[in-house]
């Protein structure tokens, strides 16, 4: 054990570290040059084409130093803010982290959230400083951010290039000198901890797990501590590029179990793997619970592809942690799932996923919260769709949930960020100097304004240095009333929405001017109207196509074209009653980010 050590990468976005942990890999002969490929561990093809990490990726190397071999177990994180679920998974898994900053970009808001969960967790940092090759480095001032954050001492902060490879010897030393082996003991009863899974369509649900005490060998009968299940290990092994079978696991190490689970419910993330005949007491703390941020409804274009949804979900539940999902039933969609996701970009990805990985095309509704709705008679209703809301003269009042928000920024940003909440009708209760310039600004804030678009303005007006959490408080009585979206005077349930009445003239003005644009034309006029009740306070419409039907016309008189016309006239009218207008899925989401 005194040989292993296990780390993760932490960065804010795009600060290289996927591109390091190639180097890493290269340097250590993990990978040949012929598997050589930019950003190795990012195996999804959406991350590749975005250019982002989207899941965590572990894999095992091997390193030898004065004589001594090493087993370093890496993980490589994400940097975006919709994926810190992933990260959190990670650090539980590690005692030491790799804390890289961009030489060129200084520190920056998700460096400092990352960094505070993993000096939590007692995790040893080391300081990198990347993309030492660019022109616009500015080593020196990026040192003294780093050391006014860590409070380390400058010569403890190694100068590294992921592009270049340059530092990345120095890196694999340091990790070895600083980072602690883990402590376990080998004798005591198997504990493990699960720290992510995977769906193979041959093989079941794989885990993946690090073991905190006790070894795990091939064969042996386990339990799964939070869901009381009992499987065999019919193969475990460690992580490399591939997977590498092994006959034994033992204390410290990270691995991954088969064991021919097929329903994705009994694989948690956080749960404990022990051994039937000789159970730990107590199952491993977990990680934190995972907070949604946005709420929608998922529901499969074909009615009957209900069943094929919730399975493809499960699987994706099993590969991303974070998605919360429970039923959902819609007027005009029929059944579905509510989900709930960390952010839009999250929601985009999961429904991105959803298209590529399991075939699934999806309807996603406009994000919203649940409110309780007070009828005058005093009974109390939660309502998770604006469909479900009664007639407006059976309401008393309606009640939404309330936030408390707290903001880390720079002090240049304090001003429009105080703004952007006070425009989202936010009341502001707190504000403390951290540091001289890192200010903590405390707000009291309504949970549906924050759904929208409120964290991709914030990260916009504070160029991306803004960190946010929330934690519930309490239900308030708010102005609340209900938005509809109307297509040939026909009300779409999936775009309808509950709105404080000061916003609602806006928001329908920008969702029809919106659907205007991103409705195909057809061969009829599509009036497009937003209504409170039955008064109608937005109209567009969608201009029909014109078909030449005179262009068989060539001379003879007026009167041909002209029954002709009249003709193409009746069947318009005639086409208007009975035709149907189909919505793009690209409406649905454009509704969603209106500026």
């Amino acid at each position: 054990m005194k040989n292993i050590r296990n780390f993760c990468i932490i960065a804010h976005i795009d600060h290289g570290k996927s591109t390091l942990a190639d180097r890493l890999l290269e340097f250590t002969d993990t990978i040949t040059a012929r598997e050589s490929q930019n950003q190795i561990l990012d195996d999804m093809d959406l991350e590749r084409e975005r250019g982002i990490t989207i899941k965590s990726h572990a894999i095992q190397m091997k390193y030898e130093l004065n004589g001594e071999k090493y087993i370093l177990n890496l993980i490589d994180t994400p940097g975006h803010v919709d994926f810190s679920y992933e990260v959190s998974r990670s650090i539980a898994a590690c005692e030491g982290a790799l804390l890289i900053v961009d030489a060129a970009q200084g520190i920056e808001a998700q460096t400092i959230s990352v960094l505070y969960q993993a000096i939590d967790h007692n995790l040893i940092i080391i300081p990198v400083l990347n993309k030492m090759d660019l022109p616009s480095a500015m080593p020196e001032e990026v040192k003294d951010q780093i050391v006014d954050l860590i409070g380390c001492d400058r010569e403890d902060i190694i100068n590294a290039s992921g592009k270049t490879g340059f530092g990345v010897d120095v890196i694999l030393e340091e990790i070895i000198k600083r980072i602690p082996s883990p402590v376990g003991d080998v004798t005591k009863p198997l504990e493990a901890l699960i720290f992510d899974s995977v769906f193979n369509s041959y093989r079941g649900i794989i885990a993946y797990f690090r073991v905190i005490n006790g070894e795990i060998k091939k064969g042996d009968k386990v339990k799964f501590v939070a869901t009381d299940k009992e499987y065999f290990a019919e193969e475990i092994g460690v992580l490399k590029l591939e997977k590498e079978p092994k006959n034994i696991i033992s204390a410290g190490d990270v691995g991954y179990i088969i064991s021919g689970v097929k329903d994705a419910r009994e694989v948690k993330v956080g749960d404990t793997i022990t051994r039937v005949d000789n159970p730990c007491l107590t199952a491993i703390k977990g990680f934190e619970d995972v907070k949604p941020m946005v709420y929608a409804g998922i529901f499969p274009v074909e009615t009957d592809g209900y069943e094929e949804l919730r399975s493809s979900i499960e699987k994706l539940k099993l590969n991303d942690a974070s998605l919360t999902f429970e039923p959902e039933s819609s007027a005009a969609l029929g059944f579905g799932f509510r989900c709930g996701f960390l952010g839009m970009l999250h929601m985009e990805i999961i429904q991105e996923r959803l298209e590529r990985e399991f075939n699934m095309t999806v309807i996603t509704t406009v994000p919203n919260v649940s409110y309780k709705v007070f009828s005058t008679k005093g009974i109390e209703k939660v309502i998770n769709n604006p469909s479900e809301l009664p007639e407006p003269n059976y309401i008393d009042h309606i009640e939404e949930p309330y936030i408390h928000a707290q903001i880390i920024t720079k002090s240049d940003y304090v001003g429009a960020v105080m703004t952007l909440c006070l425009d989202k009708r936010g009341i502001f209760k707190n504000q403390i100097y951290l540091t001289t310039n890192r200010v903590e600004l405390s707000f009291e804030m309504p949970l549906a304004e924050i759904v929208f678009d409120f964290y991709d303005r914030l990260k916009t007006i504070s160029r991306g240095y803004a960190s946010f959490d929330y934690h519930p408080t309490e239900y308030k009585e708010s102005d609340l009333i209900k938005l509809d979206i109307m297509l040939n005077g026909e009300p779409v349930d999936a775009l309808s929405a509950l709105i404080h009445k000061d916003n609602a003239y806006g928001i329908g003005k920008k969702m029809c001017e919106k659907l205007r644009q991103l409705i195909p034309r057809q061969q009829f006029d599509i009036a497009i109207q937003a209504s409170i009740g039955t008064k109608i306070i937005s109209r567009e419409t969608v201009k029909a196509l014109r078909k030449d039907v005179t262009s068989k016309c060539y001379g003879g008189d007026i009167t041909r074209k002209r029954k002709l016309l009249e003709k193409q006239k009746e069947g318009k009218k005639r086409m208007r009653q009975v035709g149907n207008v189909e919505i793009p899925q690209s409406a649905f989401l454009a509704v969603l980010k209106l500026d």
